[in-house]
């Protein structure tokens, strides 16, 4: 996924415009209210990231999913469904499109009200993840996952097992093959981040938004998540997201396993048992920046691409499944195909990289 540099102007409320400043990033705060903007203007319809995307021009669903999120942490959008995630509006979404939602510069941060202590985070309880798998694994959207063969075993056992190992592993390969297929299929606490240029540490870590009472509350983010209640986070397309903004997962993939948040006075934050990060990687796409600084963060990079004999014995349209050509369903649709994985190992002792044991 690439995202243009070309200054965009989006519908702004009460008959004005805001434009993207060079470099195509938007002001903090404007993309959510370009996103309630939508909201208010379809209000009563349900609407997935997706649709406001396509309504936005074009922009990036995650960057989306991650406005809707915080609007609906704020109160001024409803999560109406999980499968597929849907937003409409509720009464106050037309006062966030009003104004961007962002914290006012000059705000004092040093002498701000003490926050209520959050609730003990709930870890999900551990699976039994080394349990062989014997046939084909469901993934939260329905679909079935044919696991494919990596070191000698079935791919999404192999994976449990880096898990277990805390090995971080690293899927990479031609856009289609399979990558996100495998680790919803192997994780099914899975807490994803849709990486792209426009990727921020908010994004990642959270931000401070709107209440609708007027008040400002810092909303955390998919990377606290996944460490308070430790599980598995998967960064999709991981090397579109500029290298900086992803330095900020880095000290909890390591020995600390603790990160940070500048942003919220310096809390700190500990990653539960569990916890894990899994990241994709398509090479050749545009914008995809492979740093040392985070191919040295996965001891284990896996390779998939298309299983052909496994197509044909799953008797797959012909039609769907070409060489040196991104599979396309026959009626014009995205779909993943089956593939092959193979691992190559860098920088970990051997007696860690026999996920086969």
């Amino acid at each position: 996924m690439t995202t243009s540099a070309t200054p965009r102007t989006a519908p702004a409320a009460s008959g004005t415009t805001t434009t993207a400043p060079a470099g195509g990033r938007l002001p903090n705060g404007e993309l959510r209210r370009q996103v309630a903007q939508v909201l208010t203007d379809q209000a009563g319809t349900e609407l997935t990231p997706r649709n406001i995307a396509a309504a936005l021009g074009g922009k990036s669903s995650g960057a989306i999913g991650n406005a809707l999120a915080a609007l609906s942490a704020g109160g001024y959008a409803e999560q109406t469904s999980t499968k597929p995630v849907r937003y409409r509006s509720t009464s106050t979404t037309a006062d966030a499109a009003a104004a961007p939602v962002a914290v006012p510069s000059g705000t004092p941060r040093r002498h701000r009200a003490p926050r209520p202590t959050p609730p003990p985070a709930t870890t999900m309880p551990a699976a039994p993840t080394t349990a062989a798998v014997t046939g084909p694994v469901t993934r939260p959207n329905g679909q079935l996952y044919h696991p494919r063969k990596l070191s000698g075993l079935p791919d999404v056992t192999a994976l449990r097992k880096l898990r277990d190992a805390g090995v971080a592993a690293l899927m990479y390969g031609p856009p289609g093959t399979g990558k996100t297929s495998v680790v919803e299929a192997a994780f099914g606490d899975l807490v994803t981040v849709q990486g792209d240029g426009d990727t921020t540490v908010a994004d990642i870590v959270g931000e401070y938004t709107q209440t609708p009472d007027g008040k400002f509350v810092f909303v955390h983010g998919p990377l606290v998540r996944a460490m308070r209640e430790g599980r598995t986070l998967f960064i999709d397309d991981a090397t579109l997201i500029p290298p900086t903004v992803l330095a900020v997962v880095y000290p909890a993939m390591d020995g600390r396993r603790q990160i940070m948040i500048k942003a919220n006075g310096g809390e700190v934050i500990d990653a539960a048992p569990g916890f894990y990060v899994v990241a994709g990687h398509n090479p050749g796409v545009h914008g995809a920046v492979l740093s040392d600084a985070l191919a040295s963060r996965f001891s284990v990079q896996i390779q998939v691409s298309t299983d052909y004999d496994l197509a044909t014995q799953l008797k797959i349209d012909t039609r769907a499944v070409s060489v040196g050509a991104q599979p396309v369903h026959p009626a014009g649709r995205r779909r993943d195909p089956v593939g092959t994985t193979t691992a190559r190992t860098a920088g970990i002792p051997e007696d860690r990289r026999r996920v086969g044991d």
